[in-house]
């Protein structure tokens, strides 16, 4: 049996037994407090502490038992490394024998595992899945706009319990609190920022209006009119578009509209100071990030990178992006992340890499909230590497919104090769601002050129573009120019 004794160590056996969390009723206690300082005060005190190592060992043993006993293709693959789930209480005697043990699951991996099953995910889903396919209550997908559409499959418990949950730490730090409404702004579609951020937001019993990016900003206007949230969901590049589009779609600027606080994720923005001030001072609201693992920033004024949730139901590491090697998370280390999901019958393979590069922080806060945080540098993907300089999107973007309303923010990167290596100069298409005289902009680029050269290290070739040569985003902004030929 498991001790439930109200604290950490209620996860801890007693005797063999399989982990069972908190039932609902038990959780739903807590949420009579409102001033308490964290959702779930039996496990948010203790997030990165030796007390919540020894639980993730615990579960962490057992979620790679059943996976190696119920799940065909990773049973072949961690065997193929001498891991069986009669062996694992032998070989894995620590975290650190488990990063050692456990081979990384790539983009590359899911790819071969793919046309190895023809394009068929529903097998493939049966073969890595621990569970059966029927007991999945969601599936949703990535858009496959460069091939086969990866699956993110979900049960209810795991909506409910894990991202559920997750949601609720992040808003409750930011004082979201039962009487909010959330306009849910993420595109529905999406694999886990749509239907099944709807279903999680119950969790916490929010008022949650699922109105979804693809409806378009008259739409979304629309809605927060007449339901009048307090909270905003949606990418940065949405709610930037909102606040230019407010006085002219709704008479009004958008700080009226409401919204006290922001969560943002999808991509990059409300960690760069230029894009946060704006929503922040367009909105007259709070914003805080989401994304890039199980990480939620906090309301401290200066940006502090995101508090990772989620230690006791998710293992995050740090790897070489090259050499897949382990790096200690250690103030200030920087890596690609990779993500164990810890709770039994989990529907993310072990050890997944995320394709972001992250910056860790294990000093405390001066927010006084737990968890370590991380800052998103970028994302492998992204990375561009000209004359051994890297280079991310959001650094360009960063440099461009700081000569906002000079420059739209809005930009193209222009790749005439295969990154990451870029032949110097590296070309950007850049709007310059509805306002700002043509005449003026042999000058402006001047400014630009020592910006760029002083904050990340290059000096690029600017195409001007006139104001709104670019489609605005609703979902995530474009921000490569492909001229060379795809594989």
């Amino acid at each position: 049996m498991i001790r439930s004794t109200g604290r950490i160590d209620h996860w801890l056996p007693t005797r063999s037994s399989e982990p069972v969390s908190p039932s609902t009723c038990e959780r739903a206690r807590h949420t009579m407090d409102e001033d308490r300082k964290y959702w779930d005060m039996n496990m948010e005190p203790f997030l990165n502490t030796p007390q919540m190592r020894e639980v993730q060992f615990y579960k962490l043993r057992h979620a790679l038992k059943q996976i190696c006993e119920r799940s065909t293709y990773f049973q072949k693959k961690y065997r193929a490394a001498g891991i069986t789930a009669e062996n694992v209480d032998q070989k894995i005697r620590s975290l650190e024998d488990y990063s050692r043990a456990i081979p990384i699951f790539t983009k590359e991996d899911y790819r071969e595992h793919a046309a190895a099953c023809n394009g068929d995910l529903i097998r493939l889903l049966s073969e890595e899945l621990p569970i059966s396919v029927d007991e999945l209550t969601l599936i949703n997908s990535t858009t496959g706009t460069t091939g086969d559409p990866t699956p993110y499959p979900f049960t209810f418990r795991a909506i409910f319990e894990v991202w559920g949950e997750h949601l609720a730490r992040g808003l409750w730090r930011a004082g979201a609190r039962k009487r909010d409404r959330v306009l849910e702004c993420f595109g529905l579609s999406m694999h886990i920022g749509g239907i099944a951020t709807v279903m999680g937001l119950m969790r916490m019993e929010l008022g949650v209006i699922p109105v979804g990016a693809e409806t378009g900003a008259d739409r979304i206007f629309q809605m927060a009119k007449h339901y009048k949230p307090t909270i905003f969901i949606g990418t940065p590049s949405l709610a930037s578009y909102l606040v230019d589009a407010a006085p002219q779609k709704i008479g009004i600027p958008a700080k009226e509209m409401g919204i006290r606080l922001l969560l943002c994720g999808g991509e990059p923005g409300p960690g760069v100071p230029e894009i946060r001030r704006k929503i922040e001072e367009g909105f007259g609201g709070v914003l805080i990030d989401h994304g890039g693992a199980l990480g939620v920033s906090c309301t401290y004024p200066e940006y502090q990178g995101m508090h990772h949730l989620a230690d006791d139901y998710c293992l995050y590491e740090l790897v070489d992006p090259d050499t897949h090697e382990p790096i200690p998370l250690e103030d200030g280390a920087r890596g690609e992340a990779v993500l164990t999901p810890l709770m039994a019958g989990s529907l993310m393979p072990l050890r997944s890499t995320l394709g972001d590069i992250h910056e860790v922080r294990t000093s405390p806060c001066p927010c006084g909230g737990s968890g370590f945080r991380y800052k998103i540098v970028g994302r492998t993907d992204d990375m561009l590497k000209v004359k051994g300089v890297i280079v991310y999107p959001a650094a360009v973007a960063g440099v461009l919104e700081s000569f906002s309303p000079r420059v739209s923010g809005e930009f193209r990167i222009v790749l005439t090769e295969k990154p990451p290596r870029v032949e110097p100069p590296l070309k950007i298409k850049v709007e310059w601002g509805k306002e700002f005289p043509e005449e003026k902009l042999p000058d402006l680029e001047k400014e630009l050129l020592e910006a760029f050269h002083s904050r990340i290290k290059i000096r690029p070739k600017i195409i001007w573009q006139a104001p709104g040569t670019f489609e605005r985003a609703m979902v995530k902004s474009k921000r490569f120019e492909k001229l060379y030929k795809e594989d």
